[in-house]
């Protein structure tokens, strides 16, 4: 992280705090080797032909030297060479004292040790064993008389205790053209952080327009520093932002911000904040936040560079504090939400965003122990207090005990289960009907499976195959809940796991009644080491009794008799190709309700390419169809020897129509990288952005431009960085 600056504060307690100290040994004797020796050796001798001169961490090699015993002192000339604590200058002419470590050197060349930098200069003066100013010299962490960068400086301080490089009147030079000139600038030796004004950031925005971004670094503490990024937005003004994080033993946190006075555009003051923050108070006990706020619903959809972040329709506004105990835990928390619209909801209701309950507050406590003569049991309880501006609000109280006694043997298990759920409420404003509710259900559940093995071998390799057949029966008697108000609940997604479970529904605002069967079977491919090759899996819940309780008076009651079918495959099928595959068959309609197929080849470091197949029928509901059939590719590969490219298309096939994309091309020299990537997504019904994203990464400098890397790393799985070390796939 390069910084360019006019003055640098550093806390003397700080400054060499973690770095190696380099203090020659005052005690350590001077050895002097050379063809012809003359002099006083008490006082001051002459060296000639191949002149050597050694003290501790410091030696010298020349074709003539005077060496003054005294004053410790070696004036060396012709064919210079030194070597201090590992770095290395070569040059015409030296002086040194050898107690002191100052002294100069003219017209050398230099490499340091730390980072593995070098240059040339008129001059170099030593101030001490850790700092070095080079005269009218260059710095460059590229190999070769002709190095692809370099900047040149007047006058350049090198300081290796304080891991800092500081430069006056200096021009970054790329490729031999002039990029950058600077009164002042300050860089780390090693990479490590530094304050200071960081490189300025110009690239394209979220709309099309031209950004320039000109960020200051503060370096506060090794675990605590603070960014202000002031950034000039083409057609909409000054946008000033902060950025702070910090890390310590018990606590971590990071706050985010951004303020748009008057934007060009609306007229209007635009910002956003987002703060999280957790915080070990004592053992056992933590609180944490989770702050987010913006000013307008279109904030995401007008600054935002990632889909996540332009897709966020819920800001979550979150205090809690968590006590947990060997035997119990508990915890509570406030939280409520900022709803941002889509835009487009205003001609289509149907995308409208539904406003969540506040838990104001909320408390939970569980507890519970294993293997007490046999059983397990467990006991969670919770009270919340719901509320909403337009629905009807109230009390909730839930407590659901739960004891099993599980038998586990080698090649089979059954695990009898009896749980309770008891809940109560207290409405405050229902318009109609009583404000008063409670329920009791129980609960009998029995899971079982077995286990068999075989060896077998798998694409030629040994292996043990397992086959493990599971029954799962659930039974709930039925109690009417059409009344009971839905503060926090919804239909679980339909998936391998969640069909053995024993509700349908997450939260508790409603409770299946069940009379049913789930059976599963999963094989799985196990390699010598442990590892898991493949598995393969098959499940199906088959229902005795017609399924009454309903989300709400505009969901269906369910008179089927069995569910989909569930078939899963995944795996690692050779060194380089992964598979991860699920399908959901209805036998009722006798057609695929939804399916996922991915496969992803990565034959070598930063080779990568991924292929996926994502379809979900349409279902239709009183407000949404939820339905989708997608194709995505993405990869990174490499194009030559240095150039690599990275790419992805996201392709709706019912709507003929590209949902998101991504191109881009990277270079990768010795001491370089160059990064243009171009991105296009959805930011709402009716809007969409293309962000263009051009950065110059010199190794050991800076890097200059927006960054790409986010981007990429969420949009190709797999993806590597190309000027990093090769790291091959497991």
């Amino acid at each position: 992280m390069t910084t360019i600056v006019t003055a640098v504060w550093l806390p003397a307690h700080a400054q060499n705090v973690g770095k190696p100290v380099r203090v020659d040994d005052p005690t350590a004797p001077v050895s002097i080797s050379a063809g012809n020796i003359t002099g006083r050796p008490d006082r001051e001798v002459t060296l000639d032909q191949d002149v050597e001169l050694i003290r501790g961490e410091t030696r010298i090699t020349a074709d003539s030297a005077t060496y003054d015993q005294i004053e410790n002192e070696v004036e060396a000339k012709g064919s210079v060479r030194i070597w201090r604590f590992g770095d290395r200058y070569s040059g015409e002419a030296l002086k040194l004292n050898l107690d002191s470590g100052i002294g100069n050197i003219s017209r050398p060349t230099y490499r340091l040790e730390i980072n593995n930098a070098q240059g040339d200069a008129a001059r170099v003066d030593f101030e001490s064993e850790d700092q070095a100013n080079v005269i009218d010299g260059t710095y460059s962490t590229c190999e070769g008389p002709d190095p692809d960068w370099y900047l040149k400086a007047d006058t350049m301080q090198l300081d290796m205790g304080r891991d800092l490089g500081t430069a006056s009147n200096t021009i970054v030079y790329f490729k031999g053209f002039p990029i950058m000139g600077l009164p002042a600038m300050s860089f780390p030796l090693s990479g490590q952080r530094k304050s200071g004004v960081l490189p300025p950031q110009i690239g394209i925005g979220s709309k099309g327009w031209a950004e320039v971004t000109i960020p200051y670094y503060f370096n506060i503490a090794p675990n605590r520093d603070l960014t202000l990024f002031p950034k000039l937005i083409i057609n909409r003004g000054l946008q000033l932002g902060a950025n702070g994080r910090y890390l310590g033993t018990s606590y971590s946190g990071e706050t985010n911000a951004e303020l748009l006075l008057n934007d060009q555009q609306t007229g209007e003051n635009r910002y956003s904040i987002a703060s999280i923050h957790t915080q070990t108070v004592a053992p056992g006990w933590s609180y944490a936040w989770n702050l987010n706020k913006a000013s307008d619903d279109d904030y995401p959809s007008d600054f935002s560079k990632t889909i996540t972040a332009s897709s966020q329709r819920q800001l979550v506004r979150e205090l809690r504090s968590d006590y947990a105990t060997p035997l119990w835990n508990a915890s509570v928390r406030i939280q409520n939400y900022q709803v941002l619209q889509d835009p487009g909801s205003l001609l289509n209701p149907a995308l409208l965003v539904e406003r969540p309950y506040a838990r104001l507050p909320q408390l939970t406590f569980h507890t519970g122990r294993y293997d007490v003569a046999g059983f397990d049991w467990t006991l969670d309880s919770e009270m919340t207090r719901f509320w909403h501006p337009e629905k009807v609000s109230g009390n909730r109280l839930v407590v659901n005990p739960q004891v099993s006694y599980p038998f586990i043997r080698p090649g089979y298990f059954i695990k009898p289960k009896v749980s309770l759920h008891a809940s109560q409420y207290r409405l405050d404003n229902s318009a109609v009907g009583p404000t008063s509710f409670s329920r009791v259900l129980p609960t009998v559940s029995i899971d079982s499976g077995l286990i068999f093995e075989r060896d077998t071998s798998f694409f030629g390799q040994a292996m043990t195959q397992t086959l493990e057949p599971r029954l799962f029966y659930v039974n709930t008697p039925y109690r009417d809940q059409n009344l009971f108000p839905n503060f926090d609940t919804a239909e679980a997604g339909f998936n391998m796991a969640q069909i053995f479970s024993e509700n349908r529904f997450t939260g508790s605002d409603r409770i299946n009644d069940a009379k049913q069967i789930t059976t599963g079977l999963v094989s799985r491919y196990i390699e010598a080491s442990g590892a898991e090759r493949l598995r393969l899996a098959v499940g199906q819940r088959f229902y005795f009794e017609q399924q009454r309780v309903v989300l709400d008076a505009n969901t269906a009651v369910r008179n089927d008799s069995r569910s989909d079918i569930l078939l899963a495959a995944s795996g690692r099928l050779s060194s380089s190709i992964t598979l991860d595959s699920a399908l959901q068959y209805s036998e009722t309609a006798s057609r695929v309700f939804g399916a996922n197929y991915g496969v992803q080849w990565q034959p070598a470091p930063k080779k990568v390419l991924n292929a996926e197949y994502r379809y979900l029928r349409n279902t239709d509901n009183a407000l949404v169809r939820n339905g989708f059939e997608q194709v995505i590719m993405s990869g990174q590969w490499p194009v030559s020897q240095r150039w690599y490219g990275v790419a992805r298309v996201n392709y709706s096939l019912p709507d003929r129509k590209t949902v998101d994309s991504l191109i881009g091309l990277e270079y990768r020299a010795d001491c370089w990288t160059f990064r243009l990537v171009g991105q296009h997504f959805v930011t709402a019904s009716q809007t969409s952005t293309s962000p263009i994203f051009i950065q110059l990464e010199l190794n050991g400098l800076s890097k200059f431009g927006t960054n790409p890397l986010e981007a990429l790393r969420r949009s190709i799985p797999g993806y590597q960085l190309v000027n990093q070390p090769d790291v091959s796939t497991p």
